[in-house]
């Protein structure tokens, strides 16, 4: 890390203070938000901070080293989507504990990503919760931009989201429930796909 970006990083860090919230740090506490340090800063003051300072590849690196919240939410906005190599991705997505952490990353970053359809589908199918929170996310986002999958991908997908919906886990099945609705949205045959896939697993909700 060169002086530069070590001292970047301290300046960072003490902006956190001066914007902490108590009351949102100690609420993420109580739901199971565990970082080492977690200041409630606002996801707005973030997006706000990062736009001052602009994308920058090596300070996002060294920010999501840190063990501390704010420095990873910012982690993701200051990481340019064009720089960000997949094994990156993979590092980061293995060291993500949270649901919070997961959808920061997809609406952040990765929904930007050139190689964001296939991450999606492999995480997709992984046995983490937080890599399926992820990857529903960033479908989502692609299905709102309009991005349409092949009729491959429509099956794997539509298969995984209701499986999803069945886990028990009430965040994998709300993203998985929200990335099908978008999904849906693309038009007249991907709502009538959707209906019918939905209505064979006995759910009616579309």
């Amino acid at each position: 890390m060169t002086e530069q970006t070590k001292e970047k990083i301290k300046e960072i860090k003490r902006s956190f203070r001066l914007m902490m919230n108590g009351t949102a740090s100690r609420s993420m506490r109580e739901k199971g938000l565990d970082y080492h340090l977690n200041w409630g800063v606002s996801f707005m003051d973030l997006k706000q901070m990062a736009e001052e300072i602009g994308k920058a590849y090596d300070l996002a690196i060294e920010l999501w080293k840190e063990d501390i919240r704010e420095c990873k939410i910012l982690a993701t906005l200051l990481m340019p989507a064009d720089k960000m190599p997949v094994e990156i991705a993979e590092i980061w997505m293995e060291q993500t504990q949270s649901q919070e952490m997961a959808e920061m990353q997809a609406f952040n970053l990765y929904q930007y990503v050139d190689y964001a359809p296939a991450m999606a589908y492999k995480w997709m199918a992984s046995d983490r919760e937080v890599n399926q929170i992820c990857a529903y996310n960033i479908l989502s986002r692609l299905f709102m931009k309009g991005q349409e999958p092949n009729e491959r991908g429509i099956h794997e997908f539509l298969d995984q989201a209701l499986t999803a919906m069945q886990s028990g886990s009430v965040g994998v099945s709300h993203a998985a429930m929200n990335a099908v609705r978008r999904f849906a949205e693309l038009g007249v045959m991907y709502e009538r796909v959707a209906k019918s896939a939905v209505s064979k697993h006995g759910m009616d909700w579309l």
